[in-house]
């Protein structure tokens, strides 16, 4: 299972999202972020308390969503295919003629028995 995530993964990321991206005028997503706190470096003489940016990164959200609706698409295009299949194997299974079906064993012992009186 992770390897076919791993590919799923390569084909939105380098193969899907770069033209989409282009259509949408060069927009990364992956770089959109909301900053709620700046980050504070600490410098040499001890000035600031070193504390990390604080960010909503909603362009990754964003980046989520669209592989989630392309992944949900090539499944409903897979499904929609193999169900347009199904109809058409139900279809020729209807169309064909069906044998007769077999006589019975009594039938069978009858009918030798009216060609044996025939003669």
């Amino acid at each position: 299972m992770l390897k076919v995530k791993t590919i799923i993964k390569s084909l939105i990321n380098d193969i899907i999202m770069p033209p989409i991206g282009k259509m949408l005028g060069n927009a990364d997503f992956t770089e959109l972020s909301y900053v709620i706190q700046l980050e504070v470096v600490e410098s040499a003489d001890g000035v600031g308390d070193g504390n990390a940016e604080v960010a909503n990164n909603y362009g990754l959200f964003i980046n989520a969503i669209i592989t989630f609706l392309i992944v949900a698409f090539s499944i409903f295009m897979v499904v929609k295919a193999y169900n347009k299949m199904k109809a058409k194997l139900e279809k020729v299974e209807k169309e064909a003629p069906a044998s007769p079906p077999e006589p019975s064993i009594e039938e069978i012992l009858l009918t030798e028995i009216r060609d044996l009186l025939k003669k």
